[in-house]
């Protein structure tokens, strides 16, 4: 079952109700967070003797002082370094306990040096943090980030954004990530996958309590089994659906060979793919079970969807007259449809209206355009560009890149399966195929869309197990049947 991801606002609402409904306050969660940052101490550097903890004003800094109480009296040497005093009541408590009990808390300024450690412990803010980091505690994060240290961040790495996974200044990368209380979905999209290294999550002992509901899940492996149904002993070929795949102009038949393909690997039936009459014999010999057609004109497209279940439009469709003349079709058909790569970029030029149910696979640039804004505002809030997107269109969105995000415009999934490798040509071709094919089986366009994601995603990896650098679109469309259900 997908994993329940709480942004910044949830967490805060659970926090009051932990205290309201269940007497469990501020306090005790901060010796539970203290406690449970020991146990990954214990259990990931139990050689580490010297621990270096970077304490923040805020209740994050206060879980650092009870986690420096607690391994100090387990016999390790510790030493909290604290750019600024506690600000919070109750870090001032967890300080003073601290300081009753012998540790040592540093007032650590610009330029001293730090003190030798074999783990850096990063307590500066959490998800305290609603703006770049300034002045020394800013100073400290890019001295830390310089340190060459293992560093295992509570709940946040500092500088991420718990919501988004942006970061807006200076941002100490951890090897591990302990979120506390809930999963955040800032950790698994944007720069989160990369700077956030292994993430664990410590519901601090609140398992079961109410938490109210959530907009976001992680897509795991065993999703994939629960969006797709497994092949009845007695299915025939009609039961895959009949896809047709448009695209491939002039001198473009690489991507839309890529997408029947997947398509074909991913269960469609039957496979069909409008293009350009040049592409036919290439397109046939390469794999003989796509039906190639020639589709010169508006009568010849229309024909085609007249017999197809569900379409895939863009994949090396261009942007010239031909792709144009034939995109107002396609949206006016009444078909299941996914619009990816040119189709998209079309969409945006001329602003068309796109029925409601479609599947958009954007990618930032594209994604950006479609909103009539910047990539780095995409990137600033991904699931916010995302949501837009699907509010916009009255469509399911897939926002491709780490983390991709799947908005179907009520629930958002996000999906960290995937490797660098897949970032070559292709692969988005290779996705675009494999959801048509699961949309033209009969899933609902939100679950063909996370199914999808996932499937490929997953195929990825299994194919980076050799080696990510090399790594072809197409090996990700031959390990697709060791990765879908039966």
């Amino acid at each position: 079952m997908a994993r329940a991801l709480y942004d910044v606002a949830q967490v805060r609402a659970f926090e009051a109700i932990l205290a309201s409904r269940h007497g469990i306050d501020g306090e005790a969660l901060m010796e539970r967070a203290g406690v449970a940052a020991a146990r990954v101490v214990r259990v990931h550097w139990p050689e580490a003797r010297r621990i270096l903890v970077a304490a923040g004003p805020g209740n994050n800094g206060g879980d650092g002082y009870v986690l420096a109480r607690l391994l100090a009296a387990a016999g390790r040497e510790v030493a909290v370094l604290a750019p600024r005093p506690p600000g919070s009541a109750l870090a001032r408590a967890a300080a003073t306990r601290l300081h009753e009990a012998g540790g040592r808390i540093l007032d650590w300024q610009p330029g001293q040096a730090l003190p030798e450690a074999d783990l850096v412990v990063d307590a500066l803010f959490g998800i305290g943090l609603t703006r770049a980091p300034e002045g020394p505690l800013a100073a400290l994060i890019e001295t830390l980030a310089a340190h060459a240290r293992p560093v295992l961040a509570l709940d946040l790495p500092s500088g991420l954004n718990g919501d988004t996974g942006a970061v807006a200044g200076p941002v100490l990368p951890a090897s591990r990530t302990l979120a506390l209380l809930a999963d955040k979905p800032g950790l698994h999209t944007g720069r989160g996958p990369a700077l956030a290294g292994a993430v664990q999550v410590d519901d601090l002992g609140c398992a079961g309590l109410h938490a109210g509901d959530t907009a976001f899940s992680l897509l795991e492996p065993g999703d994939l089994a629960t969006l797709v149904p497994a092949r009845r002993r007695d299915a025939h070929k009609g039961d895959g659906g009949h896809l047709l795949v448009v695209g491939g102009d002039a001198g473009m038949t690489g991507a839309v060979r890529l997408a029947g393909h997947a398509a074909l690997r991913a269960g469609a039936g039957r496979v069909s793919i409008a293009t350009r009459a040049e592409h036919l014999a290439v397109v046939a010999a390469e794999r003989p079970e796509l039906m190639v057609h020639a589709v010169e004109s508006v009568t010849a497209l229309r024909a085609l969807l007249e017999r197809c279940d569900g379409v895939v439009a863009g994949p090396g469709m261009g942007q010239g007259p031909w792709a144009r003349t034939l995109l107002p079709v396609l949206l006016a058909a009444g078909r299941p449809l996914l619009l990816d790569a040119d189709a998209l970029n079309i969409v945006a030029d001329r602003g068309l209206a796109l029925p409601p149910g479609c599947v958009l696979t954007p990618h930032p640039g594209e994604a950006a355009r479609l909103l009539g804004v910047g990539v780095a505002r995409i990137e600033a809030d991904r699931p916010g560009a995302a949501r837009a997107l699907a509010n916009q269109h009255e469509a399911v969105v897939v926002l491709k890149g780490a983390g991709t995000v799947i908005d179907d415009g009520g629930h958002r999934h996000i999906c960290t399966a995937g490797n660098p490798g897949m970032a070559t040509a292709g692969t988005g071709d290779v996705l675009a195929g494999i959801i048509g094919a699961l949309r033209g089986q009969g899933l609902e366009a939100g679950a063909a869309a996370c199914a999808g994601v996932l499937a490929h995603a997953l195929a990825g990896d299994r194919v980076a197990r050799a080696g990510q650098r090399g790594l072809l679109a197409g090996d990700l469309v031959a390990a697709l049947p060791a990765v879908l259900p039966a």
